[in-house]
Order: structure tokens, then C-alpha cells, then sequence
């Protein structure tokens, strides 16, 4: 199953409208695919992760599905890595696009710093979601075989590109796609597509954990 999360102001419609459901039927992909409308709410209350849980991936394995996929857009991936930093075991990979991981002066903050290697995040508030967020992306291992893969892709002129820029040194190159773009939908779909000919799906067996 694939579950897409859409940008903050876009509807589940939207992924149908723009080609991300028809791009995985040309490709003739056995994919379940689940569009969720989660809005800004969820995240400004914190309550994301417990809505996802309860609506889609318990139901979902409640039907024996076991393999489940993330594809975020813009604020969609940040809630995507939120999912993943708290039930990695729940998902089998995470597709980005575009993400937004913080707001401009978090992300400026760890610029500043060096990047996410050098950045230093010290204590970290309970509440404080970006920086726990950005914290996990700084410890996250791709080798580790408990850890769902990350795939990323951003448009190179798009208004969030500078933390794009930081996830994408914590990825190998081949899971990472870069195209002339900003942040919208025809940029979206474009690297969507480029993402899907690297045949992410096939032949994996469910990983152990």
C-alpha cells in the first residue's frame, strides 16, 4: 500500500487531478494506493501521527498488508518523517517531494551551522517538532536495515530547496532526483515520475525488523 499525503492546502482530489495515481497505473505497479486528507490541524495539534495510526496504517494491516509506503508532499513529508521517526517499523519506505522540514529560521540555523553534520542541536523542548525532526534526519543511517529507505525529490529553484539540499546529503545520490523547478504541482509530478522509473517497488521482500 501507498499512502500520499498531500501539501498543506491540497486535497487527496488533487493527486488524482495532477497524474501521481495515473503515473503508477501506466507503470502497471500492484500498489494500493491511499490518499489522506490530513490537515493543517493535525499537525499544529500534534496529533498527526495518532490520526494516521487509528484512520489508515492499523487498518491497513489489519488487511495483511506488509509493506507500506509514504509519499509526502511539501508539509505531507514532513508528516511522512514524523510517522517514520515514531513507528519506523510501520513502513517500509518514504518517497518526498519537495519537503518542508522547519520553518525558514530553523532551517537557516543549521546552514549556519555547517549543515546537518556539523549542527549541533543541544537540548531539545518536548513541543519543539522541527528540531526533533531535523534531529533524526542528522542521525538517520540509509545502511541500516531497520530503517525504512528515503527517496527524495526537489525542484532546484523551489523556496524550501535549501533544506532539501541538507536531507539530501544524509541520502545516497541514487535516491535522490533534482530537476529545474519550483514549488508546484508540475515540478511535483515531473520528479514524481522520475522517481517511479527507478522501479522503487519491485522485487523487495518486506524488510526485518
Amino acid at each position: 500500500m501507498l499512502v500520499m499525503l498531500p501539501s498543506a492546502k491540497a486535497l487527496p482530489q488533487d493527486l488524482m487531478q495532477y497524474g501521481f495515481v495515473r503515473a503508477l497505473r501506466e507503470r502497471s505497479l500492484p500498489i494500493d494506493v491511499v490518499a489522506v486528507e490530513a490537515h493543517l490541524g493535525y499537525y499544529l495539534e500534534r496529533s498527526f501521527s495518532k490520526h494516521l495510526t487509528h484512520d489508515i496504517i492499523a487498518p491497513a494491516r489489519a488487511r495483511n498488508y506488509q509493506r507500506i509506503w509514504l509519499m509526502g508532499i511539501s508539509l505531507g513529508g514532513m508528516g511522512s518523517l514524523i510517522y517514520t521517526r515514531e513507528h519506523p517499523a510501520d513502513i517500509e519506505g518514504v518517497i518526498l517531494l519537495a519537503p518542508f522540514l522547519g520553518a525558514r529560521g530553523t532551517i537557516a540555523e543549521v546552514v549556519r551551522a555547517g549543515g546537518l553534520a556539523r549542527w549541533q542541536p543541544g537540548a531539545i523542548k518536548p513541543d519543539d517538532d522541527e528540531h526533533r525532526l531535523l534531529a533524526w534526519i542528522k542521525a538517520y543511517q540509509p545502511a541500516a536495515s531497520a530503517l525504512p529507505k528515503i527517496y527524495l525529490g526537489y525542484g532546484t529553484d523551489d523556496r524550501f530547496a535549501a533544506a532539501s539540499k541538507m536531507l539530501a546529503e544524509r541520502l545516497p545520490a541514487a535516491q535522490v532526483v533534482t530537476i529545474p523547478g519550483g514549488h508546484d504541482w508540475a515540478t511535483w509530478i515531473h520528479l514524481w515520475q522520475h522517481l517511479l522509473d527507478q522501479d522503487l517497488f519491485s522485487g523487495d521482500t518486506p524488510r526485518q525488523t
